[in-house]
């Protein structure tokens, strides 16, 4: 019996990038909603936004470039990176904060170094620490959760604000938005307020925030999604966590009345978020599996010093940019052994 035999080498299909994009996109899904449910429809606006600015300004650049533009659209690395903005934008920021975020991010933080592959920085935080740094009011108005809003506001209110800046009648700015968890925490530790009464507010549930605990819970479960699919190795999540853990907990230990507790940390601001789907870019991450855990402790580190004493209320951003600086230090110390020499 004569059997028809492929030709030679038989090797498995191996995980594109567009592939590997696609499962990140999906792991982000619930975050998304759960975003979306607790803080408007102008999460998906921003989500929109910046997703057609990626993908215009990459094709732009490519073209001047003289590089083919599908290939280089269809890896859906921009979209990953204009998602991951845009998540990290107030819900009912103008329009143009996410165009000009988005824009940074991709023509000078991604392209200008050569395109995906080649970028020193993370684009996405890249972006969003350009927003913070040159418009501070806009990237701090965020929309109180739903659950504790006493203007809620509806779908036409929401396109007319973020497009127009129109407020409904009778409604005030202050009115609808207020102080992340962590910005309360922070400005009220300096009015001598101790933590057990801050976290007393209508601001805060049982874990962090009320509305942000239940989205950082959701990131967890699609970074639990990564793993379980090995898109991502353990190993910088972990030691992300772990690290801004125990740095939280020891001094929860000292003093419980002035900083904070290691699970508010953990589901506070972008903690999960930045430990799951940001600090794993395979890009500007670390590459061995010990270089990764030595990446992710950095981070954790660097994210607690800046939200206890640093000027920002939380830090996810400039930890990772500032770790995404040391990559190459930590790849030269932290390279694996060559097979048959001795270290």
């Amino acid at each position: 019996m004569q059997f028809e035999t492929a030709a030679a080498p038989h090797l498995p299909l191996q995980n594109s990038v567009s592939r590997v994009m696609w499962q990140v996109l999906q792991a982000l899904l619930p975050g998304i909603l759960v975003m979306a449910w607790f803080f408007g429809v102008g999460v998906f606006i921003n989500i929109v936004l910046a997703i057609f600015t990626a993908l215009a300004a990459e094709s732009l650049i490519l073209l001047i470039r003289g590089r083919a533009v599908t290939p280089a659209l269809t890896d859906l690395s921009a979209v990953l990176s204009a998602v991951l903005l845009a998540l990290c934008l107030p819900a009912i920021a103008p329009w143009w904060l996410a165009v000009l975020g988005t824009l940074f991010a991709i023509v000078i933080a991604k392209q200008l170094y050569g395109g995906l592959g080649y970028n020193l920085f993370n684009p996405a935080m890249a972006g969003y620490v350009f927003l913070l740094i040159s418009f501070p009011k806009h990237m701090t108005g965020w929309l109180a959760p739903g659950s504790i809003n006493a203007v809620p506001l509806s779908i036409a209110d929401t396109f007319n604000l973020i497009f127009s800046g129109q407020l409904p009648a009778n409604v005030s700015f202050d009115g609808i938005t207020m102080a992340t968890p962590l910005d309360t925490i922070k400005t009220q530790l300096g009015l001598q307020q101790n933590i057990g009464q801050i976290t007393t507010g209508t601001g805060f549930g049982l874990i962090a925030g009320k509305g942000w605990e239940w989205v950082a819970l959701a990131y967890l479960l699609g970074g639990i999604k990564l793993l379980r699919d090995n898109v991502i190795s353990w190993h910088i999540p972990l030691s992300f966590l772990a690290s801004l853990a125990l740095c939280s907990g020891l001094f929860y230990l000292f003093d419980s009345k002035h900083f904070a507790s290691p699970l508010f940390h953990v589901f506070a601001g972008g903690s999960l978020l930045g430990a799951f789907f940001i600090a794993t870019d395979p890009v500007t991450a670390a590459t061995s599996n010990q270089g990764r855990i030595v990446f992710g402790i950095l981070i954790g580190l660097l994210l607690y010093i800046i939200r206890v004493w640093g000027g920002y209320p939380d830090g996810v951003a400039f930890a990772v940019l500032l770790a995404n600086l040391t990559v190459p230090a930590i790849d030269y110390f932290t390279r694996p052994r060559v097979f048959g020499i001795r270290p």
